[in-house]
C-alpha cells in the first residue's frame, strides 16, 4: 500500500527535513515507487506538486528538498499502486474546491466495492479508489451543510463530526488511512497504520531512519513554534511517536491534536472476483 505524511503547525514551517526520509521510501528503503505528490498551504492559496515517477527518481522531488517551502499545513503521498494505472492523474494528493477553500485528500488503502453514485459535483479525474472516496467526501460535505458559504464555514469542530459520520461510510469497504485539510484544519484517520509526533520548545535532535540525515531542531525554531508530524511509518528513530488506534480519526490544530474519536465501522463482504 501507498504511505502518508503530514504536517500541521502554529507557525509557518519547513517540511525538508522529514519529507527526505519520507520520499527515501519512494523506491530506496521501501517499495512505494509509483508515483508521488506533495501540496503546500499558503493563506486561502496551495502548492500542488506531483510526479508519476518515484520518488526517489523525480527531479521534481530533487528540487523540493532544495527549495524549502514554508507552510503550516502540508500534505504528501507516496504511491503503491493498489488500483489504476501508473499515471500522473491517478497520484495524490489531490484537491477540490468547497466554500472558497481548497481542499487537499490522500488516501492509503484499498476499498472494495466502493462505487458510490455521486451527485455531479465532484468527479474523479483519474481512475482510484481514493480519488471516488474524495469526491463522496466533500460531496457529503456540501449536502450536509447547504447553507454554507466562503462567508459561514462550519466550525472544524462541526466538521469534525461530519467527516466522522462519512469516514464510517467509506471505511465499511476497506482500508482507509487518509488525510485530509481545508488549510486550517488537518484530519488525519486510521485503519492500520499511522503516528503522529508533537516538535515543541524545549526542541531536541533528530536522525531519520532511511538516511543517514540528522538535524537539531532548536536551530530553527522558535520557543512559540508546534508543529505535529503525521506519517504511517515513524520517520525518526530517537522521538516518542504516538500511534493512531485502529479507527481512531483525529483533528490537529496549530501543531496539536485537538480532537479523536474512535470510529467503529462494520466491514462490508467482498464480493468474489470474476476468475
Amino acid at each position: 500500500m501507498c504511505q502518508l505524511l503530514g504536517m500541521n503547525c502554529n507557525n509557518p514551517a519547513e517540511i525538508t527535513f522529514s519529507f527526505e526520509g519520507f520520499s527515501a521510501r519512494g523506491g530506496l528503503t521501501d517499495e512505494h515507487k509509483d508515483g508521488w505528490g506533495i501540496a503546500f498551504y499558503h493563506g486561502s492559496g496551495c502548492r500542488l506538486f506531483t510526479d508519476h515517477l518515484s520518488s526517489i527518481t523525480s527531479p521534481l522531488a530533487e528540487m523540493i528538498k532544495r527549495n524549502p517551502i514554508k507552510s503550516c499545513n502540508v500534505i504528501a503521498h507516496i504511491r503503491k499502486a493498489t488500483q489504476g494505472t501508473i499515471i500522473l492523474e491517478n497520484n495524490h494528493p489531490f484537491m477540490r474546491e468547497l466554500w472558497g477553500r481548497y481542499w487537499i485528500f490522500a488516501h492509503n488503502g484499498d476499498l472494495k466495492n466502493f462505487h458510490p453514485e455521486l451527485q455531479g459535483l465532484y468527479h474523479p479525474v483519474g481512475e482510484t479508489d481514493s480519488e471516488w472516496a474524495f469526491c463522496y467526501l466533500m460531496e457529503g460535505l456540501r449536502t450536509r451543510f447547504p447553507d454554507a458559504s466562503a462567508q459561514t464555514i462550519p466550525e472544524s469542530d462541526v466538521l469534525f463530526d461530519a467527516i466522522t459520520d462519512i469516514t464510517r461510510e467509506i471505511a465499511s469497504h476497506g482500508v482507509f488511512n487518509f488525510m485530509l485539510s481545508n488549510g486550517d484544519a488537518l484530519f488525519a484517520h486510521c485503519s492500520t497504520n499511522l503516528h503522529y509526533v508533537v516538535r515543541e520548545y524545549p526542541f531536541s535532535t533528530a536522525a531519520l531512519i532511511d538516511c543517514d540525515k540528522s538535524i537539531d531542531f532548536s536551530q530553527f525554531n522558535k520557543p512559540d513554534d508546534k508543529i505535529a508530524v503525521i506519517a504511517t511509518k515513524p520517520l525518526t528513530s530517537d522521538e516518542a511517536w504516538s500511534a493512531f488506534h485502529p479507527g481512531e480519526l483525529k483533528m490537529f490544530l496549530a501543531g496539536h491534536p485537538a480532537k479523536g474519536i474512535l470510529v467503529p465501522v462494520a466491514i462490508s463482504e467482498p464480493v468474489p472476483e470474476m476468475v
